[in-house]
């Protein structure tokens, strides 16, 4: 058995986002979003579930942070649904959300908990989607207004902000992929659409700067790694191009003032033009404190011409899966991390999510999740991994804190610490929790 010992000043916590777990969609003077449409859509999520109740945090957030407070996590992020706030996603404000978010916010911080708060989480106002979405720089401008509004408004209590989460589901996996709302299949599209989010990260950077408040911000890119089946050059840039698809397309316009090369060329022989106009780079690289980072999954893969947008094929090579079928491989966070750290610099890094779909029921008042302790644990010691090579890890915080709505899945799949009975909205702490809950006591734990 070996020790796997963290810092002191190690802050663990962990996430939600508010279309998954509050629920209230049709209350508070919220406005539909694009999430509220595309859920209610037929054949757009499985068994026709939809986010309309989810967990019921928005009315039953004090007895989450109860749980919040006996697990012991020094930090919570969550997201704010910007239509809870402006309902039509510009104009007027909705003063019952606002007075949600204090309400929350305050409980938070009473309870020695502190907010991290995601501006974005891919509930886009249904009014601005009408009028064209994140193709459209009206939205953009739109973002700028509403994050200036929370800076102002929460400036003060809330002193870890993120832009936009996983900008890459955002664009290319809701309007390219289009498994997400609003579902569209046009590359073209997606690859405006993500400079678009970029922008917008950008401007509400500057906005936040020009509030004056304490605090700091960044964004919370989503990874993956891809491990090249052999040395082949083919296997190596087919691979290249896939993690870049995740890390230097959403990466190098931040930290560098410009899109990567080896990327615009190869979407250019795929006949996408970039939308960039005169001091968008310039914007889109304001400096930022710190980088949220969200790594689930990798894979092996290599070259295979007309395979997928960047003739890669992923190989099987027998890893074990989770319950939502994706690979368990730690050794890519790992690496994920340093290929940030090497290319980027030793910008502070906080995990922003982390977890693993197990979809174990309660059995005599108990959930026994030991397949999700093992993964986090192979995680963390990932994690560590980095540390001691020079990665700048500041906290950890796991994906889920409940199970919730888990998007186009609806609630067929569980990544939470805690069981919720999505009839009786009952909440049961699983192993994991317990488990979890010890390694913040103690800041390490055995692997072996």
């Amino acid at each position: 058995m070996a020790i796997i010992e963290f810092p002191q000043d190690m802050k663990w916590g962990a996430a939600t986002a508010a279309y998954q777990i509050e629920g209230a969609a049709f209350e508070g003077g919220r406005g539909p979003s694009i999430w509220d449409t595309f859920s209610h859509t037929p054949g757009k999520v499985k068994n026709g579930d939809n986010g309309d109740v989810a967990c019921d945090s928005y009315h039953r957030f004090e007895e989450d942070i109860q749980l919040m407070k006996e697990l012991g996590i020094e930090m919570y992020r969550f997201s704010v649904s910007w239509p809870r706030i402006f309902p039509e996603g510009t104009g007027a404000v909705n003063p019952e959300g606002v007075q949600y978010y204090h309400q929350f916010v305050d409980a938070l911080l009473a309870n020695g908990i502190e907010p991290m708060c995601t501006l974005y989480h891919w509930d886009l106002p249904q009014s601005l989607q009408d009028q064209g979405g994140w193709e459209k720089r009206e939205t953009v401008e739109a973002f700028a207004e509403y994050a200036a509004f929370m800076f102002k408004e929460f400036g003060g209590k809330i002193k870890k902000w993120i832009t936009i989460n996983e900008p890459w589901c955002v664009s290319f996996l809701s309007n390219f992929i289009g498994v997400h709302a609003p579902g569209y299949q046009d590359l073209q599209l997606a690859t405006t659409i993500s400079h678009h989010l970029l922008l917008a990260h950008g401007k509400a950077v500057r906005r936040f700067r020009e509030s004056g408040i304490e605090g700091g911000i960044g964004y919370a890119p989503n990874t993956e790694w891809n491990e090249p089946f052999s040395s082949k050059q083919e296997d190596v840039d087919a691979c290249r191009r896939a993690t870049g698809w995740f890390i230097e397309w959403f990466f190098d316009p931040v930290f560098k003032g410009s899109y990567p090369e080896f990327m615009t060329d190869w979407l250019k022989q795929k006949g996408v033009t970039l939308a960039i106009e005169d001091g968008d780079m310039e914007i889109i690289s304001q400096e930022i404190d710190f980088l949220g980072i969200n790594y689930y999954t990798g894979s092996v893969a290599r070259y295979k011409e007309n395979h997928d947008l960047f003739d890669v094929e992923k190989v099987d090579i027998g890893y074990e899966k989770t319950d939502i079928d994706w690979n368990i491989y730690p050794e890519g966070f790992y690496k994920v991390l340093c290929k940030i750290t090497d290319q980027y610099g030793r910008v502070p890094i906080y995990i922003t999510e982390n977890g693993a779909c197990y979809n174990d029921e309660v059995e005599n008042g108990r959930v026994t999740d030991d397949r999700r302790i093992q993964y986090l644990k192979g995680h963390l010691a990932a994690l560590k991994r980095s540390m001691d090579s020079g990665v700048n890890i500041k906290g950890y915080l796991t994906w889920s804190l409940m199970d919730n709505f888990e998007w186009a899945e609806g609630y067929d799949k569980r990544f939470g610490l805690i069981h919720v009975d999505f009839n009786t909205l009952v909440r049961t702490k699983k192993d994991s929790y317990y488990w979890y809950k010890k390694i913040i006591e103690n800041g390490w734990f055995e692997i072996g």
